[in-house]
């Protein structure tokens, strides 16, 4: 099962098919002996939300395994920040061309997020529906 991601959790919540799970997220430093005393080392909480029709047998408070796909894992990195990236660069490139000016470049990249964002606000059903994660039997 190399082509898995899986993280332990802790349910925080069961409702109507989604089960929220709470994981920490450490980074790659964290186990390092003088870890505590480095900035570098953080670690974040994160609740995920997994759809699931069988919730029988699982309560709060349960340690259970969200795993995903690796490629959802890269379809996210895609979405989050291969895109974005694209779109500054192209939007720098071309209005540069264009209009000859730096900040009318740099403003132009960073407005272009904006709808790039509203569009996956939009289209976030879809998005979820493919960007899925299970519980580990």
């Amino acid at each position: 099962m190399s082509n898995v991601i899986s993280h332990t959790g802790v349910i925080d919540s069961i409702d109507k098919g989604v089960v929220r799970v709470r994981i920490v997220q450490h980074s790659a430093c964290s186990s390092c002996k003088v870890a505590s005393y480095c900035n570098s080392a953080e670690s974040k909480e994160k609740i995920i939300d997994v759809r699931c029709n069988d919730t029988d047998g699982r309560m709060v408070g349960d340690t259970v395994v969200v795993m995903a796909a690796q490629a959802v894992g890269m379809k996210a990195v895609v979405i989050a920040f291969v895109v974005p990236l694209i779109l500054i660069l192209l939007t720098i490139v071309v209005t540069l061309h264009l209009t000859g000016k730096e900040l009318t470049a740099a403003l132009s990249g960073m407005a272009v997020l904006f709808p790039y964002y509203a569009l996956l606000y939009v289209f976030r059903r879809q998005i979820e529906r493919r960007l899925t994660f299970f519980l580990k039997e």
